[in-house]
């Protein structure tokens, strides 16, 4: 088994002679507007994933789907002659959906824009549900307790707390 790091290298190497075999050696019109994205291959090195886009509709992508199917066997000797490894990998082409993400990651962050302005021309509108200031009082801070304020019938002294008039516990 090949380590990783070979397998990444392999798998570039794979990615660059697929793309110019595209635009070379493959005459097929279908397979015109293909933009080779990736490719992956096996720790074995026996197998070779190859990720490409191609803008249009359904239609299009089919038809591009169906060339990539055709043109396998002219691509994998391509790969052949052009790598050094014993045994040409096998050639999977898978298509690439990072474009239909971005769109639908656009949209999304679209959409999400517009709610913040939303909420942000609500908040340029919003006022304080009471008063500014809730702390607030009307009476001044300097308030002074007269002794006819105060009953001693607001303290509740009685003898069954085990305390007396100052406070203190007794004995």
């Amino acid at each position: 088994m090949a380590d990783p790091a070979r397998a990444a290298k392999l798998a570039q190497r794979i990615k660059v002679v697929v793309a110019e075999a595209l635009g070379r050696k493959v005459k097929d019109p279908r397979l015109e507007g293909i933009t080779v994205t990736d490719a992956r291959v096996t720790n074995d090195l026996q197998h070779a994933t190859i990720y490409y886009t191609v803008f249009g509709d359904q239609a299009v992508q089919a038809d591009a789907a169906k060339g990539l199917e055709k043109a396998k066997g002219v691509l994998r000797q391509e790969v052949g002659r052009n790598i050094t490894v014993r045994l040409t990998p096998s050639l999977e082409f898978v298509a690439d959906q990072i474009p239909v993400v971005a769109s639908n990651l656009e949209e999304l962050l679209r959409e999400a824009k517009k709610r913040d302005a939303e909420v942000a021309a609500l908040a340029a509108r919003a006022r304080h549900a009471g008063d500014p200031d809730p702390y607030r009082s009307d009476a001044s801070g300097d308030v002074e307790i007269d002794e006819d304020d105060f009953d001693e019938e607001d303290l509740d002294l009685s003898d069954d707390d085990g305390i007396d008039e100052d406070g203190n516990a007794r004995k």
